[in-house]
């Protein structure tokens, strides 16, 4: 089932899906794992370009030699712009720390040096927004690197939506997220008499 709010049809699993990261298990792998980089808006390449000199103490050697050399973006086999990787593995604002891989832009966030969390496309992310002429579709992306992040939502029973509570806000907003919240909620009801 879809549901539509203003200009935007989101898949009924974003409500009905659980999901929690769990970076314990997963050690960060949505970082390292994908076809290609984070996917990037127009804006956020320009963000990145300003902010690369703030981001760059946290970034591995490696991922400083890449942007030095093609730059904080680059335009992938499918012709969207996205960051560039470390041949096809990490995105190049990666870091580690016991193990687990992190995102640097997220950690200067988190230390205040700069005031964006990171691309919109990796803190949305399990959902994946596909931009339409007239319309986002929102879709949830099922990876088995998430297993356990899917096995914590059951546990926790945090529907992905709730999940991503912030970034939804971030990305489209406080009325529309409450227009989701209620939503889901009548969604929700309705599957509850069929039952």
């Amino acid at each position: 089932m879809i549901i539509e709010i203003g200009k935007t049809l989101i898949s009924s699993d974003i409500i009905e899906e659980k999901f929690v990261c769990d970076l314990q298990a997963c050690k960060g792998n949505c970082c390292v794992e994908g076809d290609s980089g984070a996917p990037l808006e127009d804006e956020e390449i320009e963000i990145l370009k300003e902010i690369y000199p703030i981001v760059k103490p946290y970034m591995t050697p490696e991922g400083i030699a890449v942007v030095e050399e093609q730059g904080v973006s680059v335009v992938d086999f499918e012709g969207d712009n996205v960051t560039p990787t470390l041949g096809t593995e990490e995105c190049v604002f990666f870091c580690r720390k016991n193990g687990i891989t992190y995102c640097a832009i997220e950690k200067a966030y988190m230390d205040g040096k700069i005031n964006f969390p990171k691309p919109i496309s990796c803190h949305l992310y399990p959902i994946r927004i596909k931009k339409y002429q007239n319309f986002d579709g929102l879709n949830y992306d099922r990876q088995d690197m998430c297993k356990a992040a899917c096995v914590l939502g059951e546990k926790l029973q945090v529907p992905v939506y709730q999940f991503l509570k912030e970034p939804l806000i971030r990305h489209y907003g406080e009325e529309w997220y409450a227009e989701l919240d209620d939503a889901a909620k009548a969604y929700n009801n309705e599957l509850n008499k069929n039952q």
